[in-house]
């Protein structure tokens, strides 16, 4: 509920799609493919709880994949809809975009297994907390402050009911009340003649049923996607990366899931989300051992997915994306990125807890790319008007930001095995990146954050980076050649 409501405030309220767009017809696609997706989870926590003869199994949460929703907005829906002037064409695009998303998942599901048995623990946690805590936790955190009244009152409610596991009277679920109790304060101060509601809800009039019908409407522009592709399957690698630390998350939260099924879900359900409509690729939620210690189970996935999907189609959801404030739901996603940063480094050993740290230096450029684009535009300039030492900042920036989830992976991993000396693995892991760099998956020099040949684009860049890490792994293993042999 929250990514929708962020999603529609910044559709309508930064790019001017019509809200009737957004909430009729983008929320519910987006929301069919939660429903599909948070069905197959709940089988799957059965099947688990049946197999094992456990009554303590918690399905995989589900959801809509932050990073590539602000993607999607500011990388693609946004500049289309500039580019071309036409809200419905930049929606199509932006199907068709979702759509290869989905496929590629696809293709790249049957490794997760065999990824999650190479990679250290505090590689894959590592990698997921940088981005829980600089964009899952700290972006909402200014939607917190943009409205301190509602969101305080908010956060604290979620902070102390589900961090500091004061029960409410009544057994009131710690996150439903701190939502209640902001949005009651948003709208009673309307009422009393304080800060207007947001022109979304101004504008919705009631219940209007949304079923997210399948389409081939982003067929016939299959010849504009193209240019957008460069930005969307680094997304969509990012989160089968995603979907592996999941797993792996679930895992050390005692719940043995098979990271295939969970890949293979996710990607099926990005596709689906695109042909009905949906313009934001799923993927499975990072918050599984928050969920878990607030006492969930598998059911908790059906009803998700139901009130999602269903209530999407019905005309519910768009209904409350509009009323909620931001403010309100905004605390939620902060605990989930607490939860998820502290399970990174108490799941790995201690010894490790540096690899999980240094993976949050590529998020945090990414952070700064994130607001600082917004800043610029804001303003009416962009990047490339930067000069002298703000131009060298910002393309620091964008290389270090761009494919950063990889990037955090590749960090922790390669710290990992320096810790346990094994330095030609450690060497191995920095050639990996070094070949990564030479086609965009890394630090990619190109503001799309896209991929490309090495031989197609004008900037040494590439080259220098991969050159780098090249040479970085030749001084591991004249290390390792030079360390003296064990004694017997």
């Amino acid at each position: 509920m929250t990514q929708l409501v962020i999603l529609s405030g910044l559709l309508v309220g930064v790019f001017g799609f019509p809200s009737e767009l957004v909430l009729y017809v983008m929320v519910p696609g987006t929301a069919a493919g939660v429903l599909i997706g948070d069905l197959v989870y709940t089988w799957l926590a059965i099947a688990l709880m049946r197999r094992q003869g456990r009554d303590d199994i918690t399905a995989m949460p589900f959801g809509i994949d932050t990073p590539s929703l602000f993607g999607m907005v500011f990388g693609v829906l946004g500049p289309a809809k500039l580019l071309t002037g036409d809200a419905v064409l930049a929606w199509k695009i932006g199907m068709g975009v979702t759509i290869a998303m989905g496929a590629l998942k696809l293709a790249l599901a049957f490794a997760g297994d065999w990824a999650r048995r190479v990679v250290p623990r505090a590689a894959l946690l590592g990698s997921i907390a940088g981005v829980a805590t600089l964009l899952i936790a700290f972006l909402p955190a200014l939607k917190v402050f943009g409205d301190p009244l509602v969101g305080l009152i908010s956060l604290t409610l979620v902070l102390v009911t589900l961090i500091g596991r004061v029960r409410l009277p009544g057994g009131v679920p710690g996150a439903f009340a701190a939502v209640l109790a902001g949005a009651a304060v948003y709208w009673g101060r309307a009422l009393l003649g304080g800060a207007a509601p947001t022109e979304m809800a101004l504008a919705i009039t009631g219940f209007h049923a949304a079923p997210p019908w399948p389409t081939l409407a982003w067929v016939g522009t299959l010849d504009r996607v193209g240019p957008y592709l460069a930005l969307a399957l680094p997304f969509a690698l990012a989160t089968v990366i995603g979907g592996i630390d999941t797993t792996e998350s679930a895992v050390a939260a005692g719940d043995e899931y098979r990271t295939r099924d969970i890949l293979l879900t996710e990607a099926l359900a990005t596709v689906a989300a695109g042909v009905c409509g949906g313009v934001v690729q799923n993927t499975p939620y990072i918050g599984h051992p928050a969920y878990k210690a607030m006492g969930a189970r598998a059911g908790y996935t059906l009803a998700t997915g139901l009130v999602i999907g269903l209530g999407a189609a019905l005309g519910v959801i768009p209904l409350l994306v509009a009323l909620l404030p931001e403010a309100a739901v905004a605390p939620i996603l902060i605990f989930i990125g607490l939860e998820i940063t502290a399970q990174a480094f108490v799941a790995s050993p201690p010894r490790h807890a540096p690899a999980v740290a240094i993976a949050f230096i590529p998020a945090v450029a990414a952070l700064v790319l994130i607001e600082g684009g917004t800043l610029l535009q804001s303003v009416g300039r962009d990047a490339g008007q930067l000069e002298g030492a703000g131009r060298a900042t910002w393309d620091s920036l964008l290389v270090l930001g761009n494919g950063f989830i990889v990037t955090a992976l590749l960090w922790g991993a390669a710290l990992v095995a320096m810790i346990e000396r094994r330095l030609a693995h450690a060497a191995a892991v920095l050639g990996v990146g070094s070949l990564a760099a030479l086609v965009g998956i890394v630090h990619s020099p190109l503001s799309s954050g896209g991929l490309f040949w090495p031989w197609s684009v004008a900037s040494e860049v590439p080259l220098r980076i991969a050159g780098a890490y090249g040479l970085a792994a030749a001084v591991l293993l004249l290390l390792a050649a030079l360390r003296p042999a064990p004694r017997a």
